[in-house]
C-alpha cells in the first residue's frame, strides 16, 4: 500500500519520459518526476520516497523529506494566505494548506505556528491544523514513569512549558525544572516524571532517579577538565551559580559530586572542587 504523507520503500518498475514509475507489492504505482530521479538506479531496486498529492491532486513521489509528515506536530512558517486558507512552507514545492476552519487564530504570512498534519477524508489531501487539542488525548496513557519520550514544545503557560508527548498526549514541564533554553517548536527528548490520577503528565527534560547520577557526574567531570581541573563551585554554592555553569539543579549537582567523590575523581575543598590525579 502506498501511504500518502509517509516515507514509502517502493520498487522501481519502469523508466518513462516523465520519470520513474514506482510500485508496491499490491500493484499500486506512483510517479517519481524526472527532477527527483537519482543519477544512478536499476529497474527492480527499491527506493525510499515521500508520497503526496501534486497540484493536479494526483499521487506523486519525491526524494525530498518534508519538515512534517502524517500524524506529526511541527513548527512551520506561513508562506502565503489567500481565500482558501494559509499555506505553510514544509520543504516541498507545493505548500501545505491550513484551511480557515483549522486555524485556532487567524494565521498571518511570515508567522510561525505549531501544526498537526493529517489526511482530510473529504478531499484525500494532506492538510494541517493549528487546533492541536483535537488530535491529542490523555484518556488512555500507555506510558510508564521514567519512560523516555519524544516531545514537541507548544506553548508557555503560567506553570511551565506545555509539550506534546509522543505525538499523542499533552504534558507539562515546570519552569523550575528547566535548566537550558527551550523554545516553542523545539523537538526534544524527555522522561515521564509523574502520571497523575487524572492522567495529566509531568515531564522532566533530564533522566530521573538513579539514572541522573552518571550523566551529571560526567558533565561535572568534563567541565572540570575544560576549566583546568578546578572550579570555584561546591555543594554549598548557590543554585543559580550551579545552573549557569552546569545547566542542572543543585540537587542533581550534589548527586553528581557524590558519585565523583566516591569514585575518587575529585576533592571537595572550602573554596571549590578539584580533580584528583588518576
Amino acid at each position: 500500500m502506498i501511504e500518502l504523507g509517509r516515507i514509502n520503500n517502493l520498487e522501481i518498475l519502469r523508466d518513462t519520459s516523465v520519470g520513474l514509475f514506482l510500485g508496491d507489492e499490491e500493484g499500486n504505482d506512483v510517479l517519481l518526476p524526472n527532477k527527483y530521479v537519482p543519477t544512478a538506479y536499476e529497474i527492480g531496486e527499491k527506493i525510499k520516497v515521500f508520497c503526496y498529492l501534486d497540484y493536479d491532486e494526483r499521487p506523486v513521489a519525491t526524494t525530498l523529506e518534508p519538515d512534517i509528515m502524517l500524524g506529526e506536530f511541527r513548527l512551520l512558517q506561513v508562506a502565503e494566505v489567500n481565500e482558501f486558507g494559509a499555506f505553510l512552507q514544509w520543504g516541498l514545492e507545493k505548500h501545505l494548506l491550513v484551511p480557515f476552519r483549522e486555524q485556532r487564530v487567524k494565521m498571518k504570512e511570515g508567522q510561525w505556528y505549531v501544526v498537526h498534519c493529517y489526511l482530510d477524508e473529504r478531499s484525500g489531501r494532506l492538510v494541517a491544523s493549528n487546533k492541536l487539542d483535537k488530535f491529542l488525548s490523555n484518556d488512555i496513557i500507555d506510558l510508564k514513569e521514567w519512560e523516555k519520550v519524544d516531545l514537541v514544545v507548544t506553548r508557555q503557560t503560567d506553570l511551565g512549558w506545555e509539550v506534546i508527548v509522543n505525538e499523542k498526549h499533552k504534558g507539562l514541564v515546570y519552569f523550575n525544572e528547566v535548566f537550558k533554553p527551550i523554545n516553542i517548536g523545539d523537538v526534544i527528548p524527555g522522561c515521564i516524571k509523574t502520571i497523575r490520577k487524572d492522567n495529566k503528565l509531568d515531564i522532566s527534560l533530564q533522566p530521573l532517579g538513579t539514572k541522573v547520577l552518571e550523566p551529571a557526574a560526567k558533565k561535572i567531570y568534563e567541565v572540570l577538565v575544560e576549566s583546568g581541573g578546578f572550579l570555584r563551585l561546591h555543594d554549598k554554592s548557590a543554585p543559580e551559580e550551579i545552573r549557569d555553569v552546569f545547566q542542572m539543579s543543585k540537587k542533581t549537582f550534589k548527586k553528581g559530586l557524590g558519585t565523583l567523590y566516591k569514585d575518587r575523581k575529585i576533592k571537595i575543598e572550602s573554596d571549590g572542587i578539584s580533580l584528583l590525579d588518576d
